[in-house]
């Protein structure tokens, strides 16, 4: 029969610092804090607050989400003129002047990416508290394809070195970022940090593995 104990259950703490496996002299706690045997750097069987920090984070991103969306974030300058475009907008005008693949990556880094990162950031917060139709496994990937296609937000800054070619190129006179590029930056940052703050120990926890 397999044992189902879990590392919390032993009083067992990993330092995030130097990865030394404690053994910690205290009564189970999942806010407990201790100090590492081997670098003495501050540890605890869980991440402080997982749970509020992540759910702060991501109500932040969700709620930025409309300025940045919302609000002109560019305005590219052809033939002397230019109108201030939101993201969408933004897109559609690239579409018309056959920009397709620079309007793709726009679309997917600026709009699909947030959007699947705090629909997955929220689903499995909700999941650690409520019973999910996912296993811990398939939650568990779910956690790393959050990871993955969150690296995919920094198309932006390739799509913006592209413009700037673009602009040195004559092609088009010159690209002004507008305040809606402001609360973009900051849903990318709110969504890199509250993906960091969820502990993903808490996913396995309900079904006492470690």
């Amino acid at each position: 029969m397999v044992n189902n104990i879990n590392a919390m259950d032993a009083n067992l703490a990993l330092c995030s610092h130097c990865h030394q496996l404690n053994k910690l002299n205290m009564a189970i706690d999942q806010n407990s804090q201790a100090i590492c045997s081997r670098c003495h750097s501050p540890i605890n069987f869980r991440k402080p607050r997982s749970i509020e920090k992540t759910w702060a984070l991501t109500i932040a991103s969700v709620i930025l989400l409309f300025p940045a969306n919302l609000i002109p974030i560019t305005t590219v300058i052809e033939l002397g003129s230019g109108e201030p475009d939101t993201i969408m907008s933004g897109i559609i005008s690239l579409y018309q002047n056959r920009y397709y693949l620079i309007a793709f990556l726009i679309f997917v880094a600026s709009i699909v990416v947030p959007v699947i990162k705090v629909i997955g950031l929220m689903y499995l917060l909700i999941s650690i508290k409520k019973k999910s139709p996912l296993t811990a496994m398939q939650r568990i990937w779910l956690y790393r394809f959050i990871e993955w296609i969150g690296r995919w937000s920094m198309l932006d800054i390739y799509v913006l070195s592209v413009l700037m070619v673009m602009v040195n190129a004559g092609v088009i006179a010159d690209v002004r970022a507008e305040p809606g590029a402001n609360y973009f930056l900051a849903v990318i940052i709110l969504t890199m940090f509250a993906a960091k703050s969820f502990d993903t120990r808490l996913i396995w926890q309900d079904n006492k593995q470690s």
